[in-house]
């Protein structure tokens, strides 16, 4: 650890730092005036990349090679401009996590666009010419273009600044940011401004995209790795603040590259290895930074939007029809693998379709009821999964007591967190979670002694008794149907009423003496203990586990089958998920770009039934009944 080495990593964080700012500024512009938290804008970082690579493939790698990028960044920009058009201005008045559903979907719509044009090899750009060799600082050697970049940041800083304050465009978007409907009602075209601002955030990602050309390949997973660092910058600086996020992108790459040239040091006789922290402490600084000062460093609560989506209605027990046609639908379930003996992956299908269902009823739990969105709802699954898995294989408990236990250890995990969480809400306490989902992914990715690593436990398998997948699936029916039960019966108790009382009106329900917060608290724990029996029935049937249960993209799989379903519906959560996880399994096997597919179908869903389908499913059942009983009521006054 020299002093030179301290200042070249220094410097590495700052040219890290501009690359990751022009995709958090664009991010942070978005989201300041639609409200949309665009999950496909690391997307448009993997495309500026691409595009950036043929550009200079076909103009030259020497006067050409500097136009090709800006080109490509304009390219991506104008891609914005038509996905603004064509498919978000749709969908603003829906509800905001249904306009995160659409930009899941053109995540995997834009993956396998890029798979299909550029193939799945990683292409390595060349060096920028005039930039390409190094410079020496303190007798080490540090690249030009590195240089180059840190530079690069300040400058679009000082660019973005003065378009937002001297120019009228830029007056536009900060009314917007702060009343976006007023504007409207002033008369300006919100249509045009939603899409000027849209296509102004894809060209800053994209342009990020291109710049990283001669630093590192394009690859096909440069969109979510992308993504998750741009949500932390932006919610470390504050929602639509880009100074913030510029401040934000300084903060986090410094630690990273502070950890880089630690690397492994002695803490009181104990090696602890700092390089090993960057996997996660961007996510570390965003969990202390949301705790410390809820709104981000330069962040201001933002105004709620007028537009709240369909109208909440109370929850009604099921009518005596209902409790018939469900348990006519459990027998068809307890028939199943008799019905289909012929097929034992279709038994394999049904285990992970019921524990799903379950995964998918936890998480809607706390989003619908509670009004809480989740995005790290993986960790509790996770966490119940290697609290299995570890129980059976390091104390050899019985594989029946370890079911028991797990979901306790996913409890704790999220007694722990949901402590910090409740004192947050909308878009930052799902980004809290986040970061408390991806700590915890973290620490099972790098325990290797403990957790095996990124190779995770194997060897997990049920007793002998369960050994026939049949009786294995009746064992996962009869505890996912008890789980789904218990959550339906908590819902409909007081302690539910006081619950949605809550989410309704916080203002009213701690006047009549509610203590919400800690209706809240408890939520998280109940959601996270019934998460984790998912997690242990999970980690029985595969023999294993790793610690790709505890990823995003596990969290956004449940988000998915929530939305899916109808987040205003009690079974919608198991309806979506069935959908989507039958889908995936479908679509998987029978085409090689089965993501464009499933995003595809996906879309289309979002745009016919916002609602969800078994909220669309519902609102055809009400509208038939109250015209039958429009029906009645004529005939009896005739």
């Amino acid at each position: 650890m020299s002093f030179s080495g301290f200042i070249v990593q220094l410097l590495n964080g700052l040219a890290s730092a501009s690359s990751l700012f022009l995709v958090a500024a664009g991010l942070s512009l978005i989201f300041g005036v639609t409200r949309i938290v665009n999950f496909a804008h690391g997307s448009f970082f993997m495309v500026g990349i691409y595009v950036a690579y043929t550009l200079v493939d076909r103009l030259g790698t020497g006067f050409g090679f500097w136009p090709a990028l800006v080109m490509a960044a304009l390219a991506v920009g104008v891609l914005g401009a038509l996905i603004e058009v064509v498919l978000l201005r749709r969908i603003y008045k829906a509800p905001e996590l249904f306009q995160l559903l659409a930009t899941f979907a053109l995540v995997l719509v834009i993956k396998d666009a890029v798979l299909w044009l550029w193939g799945p090899d990683e292409l390595l750009g060349p060096r920028a010419p005039g930039l390409a060799g190094s410079v020496m600082i303190l007798g080490r050697q540090f690249p030009s273009y590195d240089l180059f970049l840190i530079v690069v940041g300040p400058v679009v800083l000082g660019l973005v600044w003065l378009l937002l304050t001297r120019t009228r465009f830029g007056t536009l978007v900060r009314a917007a940011t702060q009343d976006r409907e007023m504007v409207s009602a002033l008369g300006v075209n919100q249509a045009w401004l939603f899409t000027a601002v849209f296509a102004l955030g894809a060209l800053l990602a994209g342009l990020g995209g291109a710049l990283q050309l001669p630093r590192e390949p394009a690859t096909l997973e440069m969109d979510l790795n992308t993504i998750g660092a741009a949500f932390v910058v932006v919610v470390v600086g504050g929602m639509g603040s880009i100074p913030g996020a510029y401040a934000a992108a300084l903060l986090i790459a410094e630690i990273k590259a502070i950890c880089i040239w630690l690397g492994v040091v002695d803490v009181f006789g104990i090696p602890v290895s700092f390089s090993k922290l960057t996997l996660v402490v961007d996510f570390l600084v965003m969990a202390v930074v949301l705790v410390w000062r809820p709104w981000g460093l330069f962040g201001k609560p933002q105004a709620p939007s007028r537009y709240v989506g369909m109208q909440e209605e109370p929850l009604r027990r099921p009518s005596r029809a209902y409790v018939i046609a469900v348990a006519l639908f459990g027998l068809v379930l307890v028939a199943m693998p008799l019905l289909t003996a012929g097929s034992p992956y279709t038994t394999v299908l049904l285990i992970d379709l019921l524990i799903a269902a379950l995964f998918a009823a936890s998480l809607h739990f706390i989003m619908g009821p509670a009004g809480m969105h989740s995005f790290g709802h993986a960790a509790y699954f996770g966490l119940g999964a290697y609290g299995a898995a570890l129980l059976v294989r390091a104390s050899g408990m019985p594989m029946e007591l370890a079911l028991v236990v797990a979901p306790l250890v996913a409890a704790a995990g999220a007694f722990v967190y949901g402590w910090f969480a409740v004192r947050l809400s909308g878009v930052y306490l799902a980004m809290l979670t986040l970061a408390f989902a991806q700590i915890t992914w973290a620490i099972t990715y790098q325990w290797d002694s403990f957790t095996g690593g990124s190779n995770g436990l194997t060897g997990v398998w049920p007793s002998e008794w369960l050994a026939d997948k049949r009786t294995y699936y009746w064992v996962t029916l009869a505890l996912v149907g008890l789980g789904v039960w218990w959550l339906r019966r908590v819902l409909f108790s007081p302690f539910g009423y006081a619950l949605r009382a809550g989410r309704d009106s916080q203002l009213r329900a701690d006047a009549i003496g509610i203590d919400v917060k800690r209706m809240q608290w408890a939520a998280f724990v109940i959601a996270g203990t019934a998460a984790g029996l998912t997690g242990a029935l999970y980690a029985f049937s595969k023999g294993s586990i790793s610690p790709e249960s505890l990823s995003v993209g596990k969290s956004v799989d449940g988000l998915v089958m929530v939305l899916l379903g109808g987040i205003q519906t009690l079974a919608g959560p198991v309806v979506g998920a069935v959908t989507f996880t039958w889908l995936h399994d479908t679509v998987a096997r029978n085409t090689d770009y089965w993501r464009a597919m499933l995003g595809g179908i996906i879309l289309l869903l979002v745009l016919l039934f916002p609602q969800g389908i078994a909220g669309f499913a519902k609102q055809l059942f009400d509208r038939r009944r109250h015209k039958a009983e429009a029906v009645e009521l004529k005939e009896v006054k005739a």
